[in-house]
C-alpha cells in the first residue's frame, strides 16, 4: 500500500464545544477531549496507518492530542496552526451571521485575521513538504478543524472555497491518498463508533407460546 497522510483534528476544548472560533487562544483539552484523543490510536490502526513522520500545530490542544494518541511529534510546524480569525476570535458563527448574513470563513476570511488565499498558501506549503516525507512512510498532521479541511481540499486540487464540503469533528481522522496515481480523499471525518449514539435496534416481539392463565406476561415484559 502506498504511504498516506492522516489529518488529525485535536480533541474537544471548551470553545470547540461551544462553537467559538479558536485560533491563537491556546486552550487545553477538556476531559472529554482527552478521552477523544486517546481513541485516535485505534482509528489509525483501523485505517491501516502507521505514521513514520508526525507534525503538529504549535497549539497546546494539538500537541496534547498527539501525545494522548501515542504519537511522537517530530516537528512543530507553524503553518499547521488554525486559521487566524482576527476579530472573530472567541465568537460563534451565529454571532457573526447577525451582522454578516451568508458569511463563510472559506470565502470571506476574517477581518484582522487571515484571508482564504493566505491559508491556502500555508496548506500548499505543508502538503508539498508532506509529499516529500511520504517517501519514508505514512505522515500524520495534527492540527485543527478549518485547517484540516483546507488541507483536504487542496490535496485534491480544489479551491479553498470547497472547504465547506468536508467536516472534521474533534479527534477525527481524514486520510489523504491516491487513486490510480491521482490524489484522492480516501476517508473523511472518521470518528470512533459509539454504541451509545447508535440507533436502537428494532425490537421484535415474539408471539407467546402459550397464554393460558392470569399470570401470563405478554410480549415485551420481563
Amino acid at each position: 500500500m502506498r504511504s498516506r497522510i492522516a489529518l488529525i483534528r485535536h480533541g474537544q476544548t471548551t470553545w470547540s464545544a461551544s462553537g467559538q472560533h479558536t485560533s491563537v487562544t491556546d486552550l487545553d483539552l477538556t476531559a472529554e477531549g482527552e478521552q477523544q484523543a486517546r481513541t485516535v490510536a485505534s482509528l489509525l490502526t483501523g485505517l491501516r496507518l502507521d505514521p513514520q513522520t508526525v507534525w503538529s500545530s504549535p497549539r497546546m490542544r494539538a500537541r496534547r492530542t498527539a501525545e494522548l494518541a501515542g504519537l511522537v511529534v517530530d516537528e512543530v510546524v507553524p503553518d499547521l496552526a488554525e486559521w487566524n480569525y482576527g476579530e472573530y476570535e472567541g465568537i460563534t458563527s451565529t454571532q457573526i451571521h447577525v451582522g454578516r448574513p451568508g458569511w463563510s470563513i472559506f470565502t470571506d476570511g476574517a477581518p484582522g485575521g487571515e484571508t482564504p488565499e493566505q491559508v491556502a498558501d500555508r496548506a500548499d506549503r505543508v502538503l508539498a513538504a508532506a509529499r516529500d516525507a511520504l517517501a519514508d512512510g505514512d505522515v500524520a498532521l495534527v492540527c485543527h478543524g478549518h485547517m484540516s479541511r483546507v488541507l483536504a481540499v487542496r490535496w485534491v486540487d480544489l479551491p479553498i472555497t470547497a472547504g465547506g464540503l468536508i467536516l472534521m469533528d474533534p479527534a477525527a481522522v481524514t486520510v489523504l491518498g491516491d487513486y490510480h496515481g491521482k490524489p484522492c480523499i480516501e476517508h473523511a471525518n472518521v470518528v470512533p463508533f459509539s454504541p451509545s449514539s447508535a440507533p436502537a435496534a428494532p425490537t421484535t416481539a415474539a408471539a407467546p407460546i402459550a397464554a393460558s392463565g392470569p399470570g401470563h406476561a405478554g410480549p415485551g415484559h420481563a
